[in-house]
C-alpha cells in the first residue's frame, strides 16, 4: 500500500527551468545545474539513477547531464556503478553531511518520538524537514500493523502542501509566506484539484484549527496521513512528525486521538530543540 508515490512527479521535472536559470550569470547557472542534478540523484537512493532519467527530471540535455555527473564523480560527490550504468551519491557528500549534521540534524532527538508514534499507533511514523519549498523525509519507523505504506521513505521529497508533513508546515508559516507560496505554486496539475490554491487554503485553515494536518488519501486512494509541525528556536515550522496508514484505521475518533498524540510529540521535540539551541548559545 502506497501512501505518498514512487514515480518522480512532473512537478520536479524541468527543475532548471523552474529555478529561472536562464536569467542567472553563467557561473550561477552551472551551480544551479549541479544542484539540480545532485538533488535528483539523491531522490533515487539507494538504487541509483540513469543518465536519461536525470536528464528527464531536470530538463537538461543528456550530454550536459553526463558531463556534470562525470565531473561530480571526479570530485567525489557522485559514484558511477559501471555494471548498471547508474549514478549514486558519493563519499564526499557523506563527509560533508557528517559535518553539517552537527548544526542541522535533529535525528538523534527525533528518533525517540518517531519510534513512540509508531509503537503507540501501529502505523508508519516519520520525521520530515523543510527544505525551501519542499519537505524531505529524514526518518521512518514502521509500527506493528502489517499493512504499510512504502511511498514516503528516507530521502523522499514533496512540495509544501502535499502530504501531511508538507501541509502541517505550510499551515504554520507566516501568513504572507503562506499566501505567496500558494499564489506561485501549481500543484493542481500534478497532484489533482484537491491541491489547488483554493483547496489548500481550506486545508490550511482546518490544520490551524486542530493543530494537525490530515491527508485523506489525496495522493494515493485509500492511504491516509496525519502530521504536526515541529518548530525551531525562532518559532518557524522547520520539521514535521507524521503517520500514515490505510483509511480504515483513520476513522474520526481515532484521528482525534492520533492528532493529540502527534501534537504532544511535536511539542516535546520543539521544546528539546529550543533547549538545545539555548544551551549552544551559553
Amino acid at each position: 500500500m502506497h501512501c505518498d508515490g514512487d514515480i518522480i512527479p512532473s512537478s520536479t521535472q524541468n527543475i532548471v527551468h523552474n529555478m529561472g536559470m536562464s536569467s542567472l550569470p553563467a557561473g550561477a547557472q552551472v551551480v544551479g545545474r549541479l544542484a539540480a542534478v545532485l538533488r535528483t540523484v539523491s531522490t533515487s537512493m539507494p538504487e541509483g539513477i540513469t543518465t536519461t532519467d536525470v536528464a528527464r527530471t531536470t530538463g537538461l540535455a543528456r550530454p550536459t547531464v553526463h558531463r556534470l555527473l562525470s565531473a561530480l564523480v571526479t570530485e567525489g560527490f557522485c559514484d558511477h556503478e559501471h555494471r548498471t550504468g547508474k549514478w549514486l551519491l558519493g563519499p564526499e557528500l557523506y563527509l560533508m553531511g557528517a559535518v553539517a549534521a552537527e548544526r542541522y540534524d535533529i535525528s538523534v532527538l527525533a528518533r525517540t518520538h518517531v519510534s513512540a508514534l509508531a509503537e503507540a499507533t501501529g502505523e508508519s511514523a516519520f520525521l520530515s524537514a523543510r527544505r525551501s519549498d519542499e519537505t524531505v523525509c529524514l526518518l521512518r519507523q514502521d509500527g506493528a500493523f502489517p499493512i504499510r505504506s512504502f511511498v514516503l521513505y528516507e530521502g523522499k521529497r514533496f512540495p509544501l502542501g502535499v502530504a501531511s508533513a508538507g501541509l502541517a508546515i505550510l499551515a504554520f508559516l507566516p501568513e504572507e509566506s503562506m499566501k505567496h507560496y500558494l499564489a506561485n505554486s501549481a500543484l493542481e496539475a500534478e497532484y489533482g484539484p484537491a491541491h489547488s490554491a483554493k483547496e489548500l487554503r481550506k486545508k490550511v485553515s482546518e490544520t490551524r484549527k486542530t493543530g494537525y494536518s490530515v491527508n485523506p488519501g489525496l495522493i494515493v486512494e485509500g492511504s491516509w496521513g496525519m502530521g504536526a509541525a515541529v518548530f525551531d528556536s525562532s518559532g518557524q515550522p522547520a520539521w514535521a512528525l507524521s503517520i500514515t496508514g490505510i483509511h480504515t484505521r483513520f476513522e474520526k475518533q481515532r484521528r482525534e486521538e492520533m492528532g493529540q498524540l502527534l501534537l504532544h510529540h511535536a511539542h516535546e521535540l520543539s521544546t528539546k530543540l529550543a533547549k538545545r539551541t539555548l544551551g549552544a548559545g551559553t
